[in-house]
């Protein structure tokens, strides 16, 4: 669950962001602030992982802001949602990090797309405590799954079932090669085969968990 905190002097655009932001799965909104008092207060009290900054706040300017929640809470991610046109305002906010930098007025899809970027990268970190090009590249948006897709599939290995075990790790939101198996209705083998090579092209992560009985038990996870 990503869990987020709006920055932003207007109430009905903070309303607005916050119905966009219901949009979007697995994310929770934690609190909204009106100033950069309000938004320090929030961030002192609460766990944060994602903070969507306005730029013009009636106490203080929100790239003024930056320095002081990258000294306190150097984990929170910042989106920064404004007005601001001015080079060096960009300039500032990336100098301190921030992920993305949206103009308003956002449109829901522009909004939606972004946070769900953020997601996306914020994922591949979570799988894995080392990163090869692949996955580097897919991070920095130079790849993605249909770039990998249209390579030539393995010996084996046919397409369309292929993006139908996809769908599978996708709605069971993790899944052995046993439970592989019996969804699709082939043996483990082949199960074994498929899920492999997604992890081979870095589409999904193998883990080693513990069932009931203490056995070690190899389940597959797609990577978002």
């Amino acid at each position: 669950m990503i869990k987020v905190v709006i920055a932003e002097d207007d109430f009905r655009i903070a309303q607005v962001h916050e119905q966009f932001l219901q949009k979007i799965s697995s994310v929770q909104l934690v609190g909204k602030a009106l100033n950069a008092k309000e938004t320090m207060d929030l961030l002192s009290k609460n766990e944060v992982d994602l903070l969507l900054l306005d730029i013009y706040l009636p106490d203080e300017l929100g790239t003024d802001l930056l320095s002081t929640i990258r000294d306190t809470y150097p984990v929170v991610d910042i989106i920064m949602v404004t007005a601001a046109t001015e080079t060096a305002m960009l300039e500032k906010a990336v100098k301190y990090g921030v992920s993305n930098y949206l103009l308003k007025p956002v449109t829901m899809k522009k909004f939606v797309e972004t946070v769900e970027d953020y997601k996306r990268k914020k994922n591949i970190l979570s799988v894995s405590d080392e990163m090869d090009q692949t996955m580097i590249d897919r991070f920095f948006g130079t790849t993605n799954h249909s770039t990998i897709m249209q390579k030539d599939l393995p010996t084996g290995v046919d397409r369309h079932t292929l993006e139908k075990v996809k769908e599978v790790v996708k709605e069971l939101r993790g899944v052995s090669i046993d439970e592989m198996s019996e969804q699709m209705g082939v043996s483990r083998t082949t199960a074994r085969r498929y899920l492999e090579y997604l992890v081979s092209i870095n589409v999904c992560i193998a883990k080693h968990e513990y069932g009931i009985v203490g056995r070690p038990q190899r389940k597959y996870y797609f990577i978002e």
